[in-house]
């Protein structure tokens, strides 16, 4: 369920998004309107029954994996809007199945790289584009599908936004969206005047295996907006986990939602209280073509974590403690018996951060991540690997007041040779606690690799044989308030979700 949609108007303003992955939500605002632009310096703008495909980060604001299909709405031969929609697709080829390559230093090693086409023309998916993906990637089949699944749901778009045009008129229907805009930013800025006016700093690191690469952030509470200044970051690696501006956009404008109220639509007019401010060069606004798929999936992480930790300095309610921090991304493939390749990938929860009236959540997805789980007897039904484990991780939460929710742990083992990747973090720097709790438990892998057990880290790419077993232990929340705190005899004995 890695995918998201979004209605923007004929001018690019986000008039509307499901609430599906953080991740991708925010990157719309940045990405379509790169988009557009990009197409606005080409031959021309898409006509109706068009739709454009793209994929090259610098464009979309993700990752390679994430296929970003826009679609024009016209009406009485008049543009009156757009719909579009990302999904994160299994394989984009590349070195590795699952494209998310761990020692990707440029884009090319990380995949196929897709600048804006058309791909479907009178409604129909171009035989061209449907060969260019079937002949890049590891499952054909499962790739084409998904697109033509992206084909449909614009389509649907198209056909809902049509309706509305029908049944109120242009003027009402355009009349509405500007209006869902300035009460957006309305609320954002009302929720703003009650922050304290001051700058105030975060920092926090990214894991490469031989060093930390530092995020920076300074914070400004304006009256109109909230300035994320991120100078001082660290400069861009020769590694996955840099981030484009998208991605950066994403996680900061996530993390200033967490604190606006639940009635409070997330669309142009919240984002236009939203200015993020990051040096050309830096870990999280590189320049092309470094390498970027970790940024999307671990760097969005911290970024999140660095701007929830500076809005806890200006906020009045106290926010929670550190999260996993971790997508946990899983990646394996190889031949199947018959030959025909097959790539698996999944993310895997951790715990969240407990609050400052009750413990964390165990086994959950947090921050910039919202997958389903993967349920183990789909799993094995459908590629050779065989679980082993399937839990929560006990003890994985940090103590306190209130104790951080626990990470999982799952384990599998081969049942024929596959190339395994781990792409992770928060391996040698836990989640912190807040308010005097404890840090969660840093994450953890093993491999059983022909007998003998390895620890790899966070990041690595293995070529394992059949009966070799990989064993994953995810991170568990930060604490809250001091354990001294809460007496003995009605200190919890069992985590949220957990048992003992």
């Amino acid at each position: 369920m890695d995918h998201s949609t979004a209605v923007l108007s004929a001018q690019g303003t986000i008039v509307a998004q499901a609430e599906h992955i953080p991740v991708h939500l925010g990157s719309f605002a940045i990405g379509a309107e790169a988009l557009l632009a990009e197409l606005g310096r080409g031959s021309r703008d898409p006509a109706d029954g068009e739709m454009v495909l793209v994929n090259d980060p610098y464009i979309s604001g993700t990752h390679l994996n994430d296929l970003m299909l826009l679609a024009p709405v016209f009406w009485k031969g008049r543009l009156a809007a757009y719909v579009v929609n990302k999904a994160h697709h299994v394989d984009v080829g590349g070195p590795v199945p699952g494209s998310l390559n761990p020692d990707a230093r440029e884009l090319s090693e990380e995949g196929l790289v897709i600048a804006p086409m058309f791909a479907v023309r009178q409604g129909r998916l171009d035989p061209a584009i449907g060969r260019l993906l079937r002949n890049n990637v590891r499952e054909p089949q499962t790739a084409v599908g998904d697109l033509h699944a992206q084909i449909a749901a614009n389509r649907l778009g198209v056909a809902r936004v049509r309706q509305l045009l029908e049944r109120y008129g242009r003027t009402v229907v355009e009349g509405s969206w500007q209006e869902a805009g300035r009460r957006a930013r309305y609320l954002a800025e009302r929720r703003l005047a009650s922050m304290a006016r001051t700058a105030v700093r975060s920092e926090d690191f990214v894991e490469l295996r031989e060093k930390k690469v530092r995020i920076r952030v300074q914070l400004r509470v304006l009256r109109h907006r909230l300035v994320a200044d991120f100078s001082g970051t660290d400069d861009q690696v020769p590694a996955p986990l840099n981030a484009v501006l998208g991605v950066t956009f994403s996680a900061t404008s996530f993390a200033v939602r967490t604190q606006m109220g639940g009635d409070l639509p997330t669309n142009g007019g919240f984002y236009d209280c939203v200015e993020v401010r990051a040096p050309r060069g830096c870990l999280v606004n590189p320049r092309s073509p470094a390498a970027v798929s970790g940024g999307n999936v671990e760097t969005s992480q911290r970024i999140a974590d660095v701007v929830l930790a500076a809005l806890a300095q200006v906020v009045t309610d106290p926010l929670p403690a550190n999260s996993s921090g971790t997508m946990f991304n899983v990646m394996m493939g190889g031949r199947r018996a018959d030959r025909r390749s097959w790539a698996y990938y999944e993310t895997i929860g951790g715990g969240s951060g407990a609050r400052s009236r009750g413990p964390g959540v165990s086994g959950v997805h947090t921050n910039m991540t919202n997958t389903l789980n993967t349920p183990v007897e789909v799993a094995e039904s459908t590629y050779p690997i065989r679980f082993l484990r399937y839990s929560l991780r006990p003890r994985s939460g940090g103590q306190g007041k209130y104790p951080g929710g626990e990470g999982i742990v799952r384990s599998f083992r081969l049942l024929r040779p596959a190339r395994v990747s781990l792409l992770a973090d928060r391996f040698r720097i836990p989640p912190p606690g807040r308010g005097g709790g404890r840090p969660g438990r840093p994450g953890k892998a093993r491999v059983l690799r022909d007998g003998q057990w390895l620890d790899p880290g966070s990041k690595f790419t293995l070529e394992l044989h059949a009966g070799d077993e990989v064993v994953l232990e995810t991170p568990g929340g930060g604490g809250y308030g001091p354990a001294a705190d809460l007496p003995s005899r009605t200190r919890p004995k069992r985590r949220a979700g957990g048992t003992r």
